[in-house]
């Protein structure tokens, strides 16, 4: 199948951020979120970044019968032993907003010196063209950074208020959605996808 504008793809995503962010960097496609056919985000069992993105992107083509695009991703910090990790989202709970947990992070960090509060960004992208494609594409993207004593900004979504950018001297919530989205994980994770895509189709 080849990834063209002109086909649909279903984005296996309930999360508004996420889902702004990808159809800003993809913008040239059509891109839909599953909750457009009333499809349940699917239970993230997986241990890894990966294994949770298949799991989402075969539950979005199942159920929309489209070719679908996932994400998995979350904040790694050394300090914590890779925490938050894979339950990123639901840190400081199931439900929890995205202030319970840069809240909790904080605390957890607390008493931590700078030069130990080193963290990153990953990003995992899938795409499957249905759901028993036994070849789906996987790219993935890292963004290195620090994490802050406080929240700065107001851009953005997530841990982007503590996440600090050394490249360009601000937390990742002061920068602009162009700019965050031609450094972050998921924007390098998409990149990395596209062409992966082009390359398996010629």
């Amino acid at each position: 199948m080849v990834f063209s504008p002109t086909q649909q793809l279903v984005l296996a995503s309930g999360n508004k951020g996420k889902i702004k962010e990808i159809q800003a960097i993809l913008a040239n496609h059509l891109i839909v979120p599953q909750s457009a056919f009333n499809v349940l985000e699917a239970e993230e069992t997986g241990s890894t970044f990966v294994e949770n993105a298949i799991i989402k992107a075969r539950n979005a083509a199942l159920h929309c019968n489209l070719p679908a695009i996932a994400d998995d991703s979350g904040l790694v910090v050394d300090a914590l032993n890779g925490a938050p990790g894979v339950i990123s989202a639901r840190y400081a709970g199931v439900g929890a907003s995205d202030q319970d947990n840069v809240i909790k992070l904080l605390q957890q960090l607390e008493g931590i010196p700078e030069a130990q509060r080193t963290a990153r960004f990953i990003c995992v992208m899938v795409f499957m063209t249905h759901a028993e494609d036994p070849f789906p594409v996987i790219a993935q993207g890292v963004w290195e950074g620090l994490i802050l004593n406080e929240q700065v900004g107001a851009n953005g979504f997530g841990y982007d208020p503590v996440f600090w950018v050394p490249s360009h001297q601000c937390a990742s919530a002061e920068l602009s959605a162009e700019v965050k989205n031609s450094l972050s994980h998921r924007g390098q994770a998409l990149r990395q996808l596209t062409d992966l895509i082009k390359d398996r189709e010629s």
